[in-house]
């Protein structure tokens, strides 16, 4: 549950087409291996799904559209509904161009009480660790802050290749994005889904030090052309919001607090 990559590392993304994924995957091959999750009866991939969560004026999506170099999302991510299965809390934050995670597994029966704004306790944690409850601790203090509740679910499915003998590289290839409101119930059954950017893939590399050769042969191969785009931003823009149509048109200035 914890590597290197989930603390501080440098992210690039691309937009691509299925046809020039699939021609990307035998070159990441020649560096890479699938990651542990790779589910080899589904294409090597599996299913990512994370539960948004926002102030009532859509700060967080916002400091995100209007480009502030340093900001936060908070997010609680999951990879099925088994209620034994763990849900990790999550604050990525960006500086700059480092992206900085923290992050902490929490038992299911506790998600009910932390979403509606309860305070944690330590038999919340999904095993006793002294980073995760600091996380846990410090993403109930932002959300508090900003009085954030869940906004909207946001899945996809992800192929992903990782440097064999150790974690300084992750390569991840996203598909099917799906947005769905949250109606207060954590759950994946139930709700319209919403489809984001159909037939596109993104990819993102991902690395901790300096950007390796290899990939900036990939993106000189491929004619790759970065951008910056985030799920969250694509999904919420799916979503029928008129509450934050009407905030984006009034232009707010809402300073965020940061992570």
């Amino acid at each position: 549950m914890r590597h290197r990559l989930q603390g501080s590392r440098f992210e690039l993304k691309y937009v691509i087409d299925e046809r020039r994924a699939r021609s990307i995957v035998p070159f990441l091959r020649c560096h890479l291996v699938p990651d542990e999750h790779a589910d080899p009866r589904e294409s090597l991939r599996y299913d990512v799904h994370s539960l948004y969560l926002d102030s009532p004026g859509y700060i967080l999506h916002r400091s995100t559209c209007q480009g502030h170099k340093n900001r936060f999302k908070l997010r609680i991510r999951f990879y099925d509904d088994l209620p034994q299965s763990p849900v990790f809390f999550e604050i990525k934050r960006r500086q700059n161009e480092i992206i900085v995670k923290r992050r902490a597994a929490v038992r299911r029966v506790a998600l009910k009480r932390l979403l509606v704004g309860q305070w944690p306790r330590h038999d919340d944690l999904f095993r006793a660790d002294t980073d995760a409850w600091a996380a846990l601790l410090r993403f109930c203090s932002l959300r508090d802050t900003i009085q954030a509740r869940g906004k909207v679910f946001v899945s996809y499915t992800r192929e992903a290749y990782v440097t064999p003998d150790d974690d300084s590289v992750r390569v991840t290839l996203d598909r099917s994005i799906l947005a769905r409101r949250f109606n207060g119930v954590f759950l994946l059954a139930g709700g319209k889904c919403h489809p984001v950017m159909s037939n596109r893939v993104i990819l993102e590399l991902k690395f901790t030090n300096r950007f390796p050769l290899w990939m900036r042969e990939l993106v000189r191969s491929f004619d790759l052309e970065r951008r910056s785009i985030a799920k969250y931003i694509k999904c919420v823009q799916a979503l029928p919001n008129r509450q934050l149509r009407l905030v984006c048109a009034r232009g707010q200035q809402t300073k965020v607090l940061l992570a």
